[in-house]
């Protein structure tokens, strides 16, 4: 018998549900240079964090109470994110997850877009405070 977090997750390709389940990205943090949140139209809440030093992004978390496609596009918006100078983050697209996150189901493509303007938000917030 599966769990609830394993439950829905056959659907995925297994580099899909590696990303869901590698912790790396996952989790809040105390002192971020700047942090974002949004609610998407489905109900999930997504946070990003970021630490931005000299333009590029350093160290980069999401949080998220969503589903399993929220969470896969979310540690894919973060994984493509770290290590990016504002510039280039800017230029992740949801379109760019979508590709990448083969197997996202057609009824959940909206959380490629609720990442990608979650982290814009984030980067939003960055460059409002300089």
């Amino acid at each position: 018998m599966k769990n609830d977090a394993e439950e829905g997750l056959a659907e995925y390709p297994q580099e899909v549900i590696d990303l869901i389940n590698n912790q790396r990205y996952f989790g809040r943090m105390n002192d971020p240079v700047s942090s974002s949140y949004l609610k998407g139209p489905c109900g999930d809440a997504m946070e990003f964090y970021l630490v931005i030093e000299h333009g590029k992004i350093t160290q980069i978390k999401y949080y998220t109470d969503g589903c399993h496609a929220t969470r896969a596009c979310a540690a894919m918006v973060a994984k493509l994110a770290e290590g990016k100078f504002i510039k280039e983050a800017l230029s992740i697209s949801a379109g760019e997850i979508i590709t990448r996150l083969k197997g996202l189901p057609e009824d959940h493509l909206h959380c490629s877009i609720l990442s990608v303007s979650t982290l814009y938000r984030a980067i939003a917030d960055y460059l409002l405070k300089k």
